[in-house]
């Protein structure tokens, strides 16, 4: 382990325009500025947080773990980088990501780059000279020709507005800017309002410590067993002995489920009952998010999603002691269509006697108190709130920053009715801004290294070519754009991502637009992405 450096938290005193500053110094951010000065770019990267880490430096509550395979969950445009460090486990936990980051960021000598508790409050471009004007917080300004946008699909945290929040008397934590310091919550109630996937993982950590927990849940959850454990040695060397293809089949992936895991192909509907039953056994046996992809069309056919819902429905059954516990644990809507979750130990933590279950889509949050949080017709004294309410998704980091691009349009005003982009990667009106796993791009609902590295890389090569050309600008087209949303639209709609209120929709956020955001399907994005290039970026307006 390097030792870690103390955070830059100034800029150079010269008032040099930088070739591109980066938003953000999270697993995107870092990439992109190891890119950039490979390519000979002058950078800057602005981070809100005292450290690096993006997600993993703000979300180091209890429990909080990644659940993509470690051994994919990292860099893979280093071979020494990749042999040299080793994970511990299956799926890794917050502390070892922000860790195998620190060691990424001493290798590159990257934390020379990044300027650590400041914000980016607003970005307008200057068509005159092609550079983006930054106002920052602290009160600095900044210019670029490029700005990149390393923001993150999950991390402008929600906060829901109940009446009375801010009179509750004890501590309110988010699960997404959680102290740094361990908190004490013995002998202590506790309230968790959310069940998401940082609920599941938080509550069973909680569970022994406290009390007594109350949680409150507004929508059951699906979730399959990580079956996470320590890593085997003789695994480990069969995978860093052929690396290349096991990132190859990473890129090979619509998901993120295990590399060496056969694709499967056949529907739910193809084999008998009791096969069906036999093959969901083992998924649910082996663990991790391969339950998911154990017939093909368990996200494409109702008849076959009921299948797989119908499985895990007796599996909580079996697990949770009281049957109405386990009733109102187990999901009714189409399994998927909200971001599917593993857990380790979740509905065994409701059999525990200081554990409750509050269902508050039958009796709905009225309001909090200095020492309860009230529903409609009951009150639950507490000492403590946790707030496993996620995030403003896909877009939300973004809409925080005023950006201005041509003619006096604000993203704000262009992305009203829902964001509109092209490849998820530019904005017409906005020239010169990339967004690194925008909306309108696999992210999320793939392994987001994957998707990270495809997307850097691409930007990289981009302004590589521009530099070559002589080019100063590039945007996307409004033709370009308008059939990339439709595009994103017709393929969820052959899907059913669509058939529930979920955050991919953007329904977790009052007020905001209905509308679908990522795009399924990460391998025909990849397709799609290299004839653009190999058209002279075809879609984009170059100048």
């Amino acid at each position: 382990m390097v030792p870690m450096k103390q955070p830059v938290n100034s800029l150079p005193a010269d008032n040099s325009v930088w070739d591109a500053v980066v938003v953000g110094a999270g697993i995107s951010g870092l990439y992109m500025l190891h890119r950039l000065r490979q390519i000979g770019f002058s950078c800057q990267v602005i981070e809100a947080g005292a450290d690096l880490g993006g997600t993993w430096y703000w979300n180091r509550y209890p429990g909080a773990r990644c659940d993509t395979y470690s051994l994919e969950y990292s860099y893979s445009f280093c071979p020494q980088l990749e042999q040299e460090w080793q994970w511990s486990e299956r799926y890794p936990s917050q502390g070892e990501i922000w860790r195998y980051l620190n060691h990424v960021a001493h290798r590159f000598d990257l934390r020379s780059g990044i300027c650590f508790n400041t914000r980016v409050v607003s970005a307008d471009f200057q068509p005159a000279n092609n550079q983006w004007q930054l106002q920052l917080d602290p009160a600095q300004q900044l210019s670029c020709r490029f700005l990149l946008m390393a923001t993150g699909c999950l991390s402008s945290p929600n906060m829901p507005d109940i009446d009375g929040l801010q009179t509750f008397k004890g501590p309110i934590y988010h699960t997404a800017r959680w102290p740094q310091s361990p908190v004490d919550f013995s002998a202590q109630r506790v309230g968790v309002i959310g069940n998401g996937s940082s609920g599941l993982q938080i509550i069973p950590e909680l569970a022994p410590q406290v009390k007594q927990l109350v949680v409150f849940q507004r929508t059951a959850q699906y979730a399959v067993p990580s079956r996470n454990r320590p890593l085997d040695r003789q695994e480990v060397t069969k995978i860093k002995a052929d690396y290349p293809g096991f990132r190859a089949r990473n890129r090979q992936q619509s998901s993120a489920q295990l590399s060496n895991v056969e694709t499967c192909q056949q529907s739910a509907l193809s084999v008998s009952p009791a096969e069906r039953q036999q093959l969901y056994q083992a998924s649910w046996q082996q663990g991790g998010f391969v339950f998911y992809a154990t017939f093909n069309d368990l996200m494409r056919n109702q008849q076959s999603n009921q299948t797989a819902a119908e499985f895990i429905r007796t599996k909580i059954g079996q697990i949770v002691n009281d049957p109405q516990r386990a009733k109102l644990l187990s999901p009714q809507h189409v399994m998927g269509c909200k971001r599917p979750a593993l857990e380790n130990g979740y509905f065994e933590t409701f059999n525990r006697p200081n554990v409750d279950l509050v269902d508050i889509s039958a009796n709905p949050i009225r309001s909090i108190s200095p020492r309860a949080i009230h529903l409609q017709d009951q009150e639950y004294p507490l000492e403590a709130i946790v707030m496993a309410t996620g995030f403003d998704a896909m877009t939300g980091a973004l809409m925080k920053i005023d950006i201005c691009g041509l003619n006096g349009l604000r993203l704000k005003e262009k992305w009203s009715s829902g964001p509109h982009n092209y490849l998820g990667l530019s904005i017409n009106g906005f020239p010169n801004l990339f967004t690194i796993t925008g909306p309108g791009s696999p992210s999320v609902l793939t392994n987001m290294m994957v998707a990270i590295e495809q997307h850097v890389e691409w930007i990289s090569d981009c302004l590589q070519y521009m530099a070559q050309q002589g080019y100063d600008r590039i945007q996307a087209s409004a033709e370009a754009e308008a059939e990339w949303v439709q595009h994103v639209n017709r393929v969820a709609d052959e899907t059913l991502y669509t058939n529930c209120n979920s955050w991919y929709l953007g329904a977790n956020i009052p007020g905001k637009p209905r509308v679908f955001m990522p795009l399924v399907g990460f391998p025909p994005y990849a397709e799609k992405c290299r004839p653009v290039v190999a058209q002279g970026y075809q879609g984009f307006i170059l100048s």
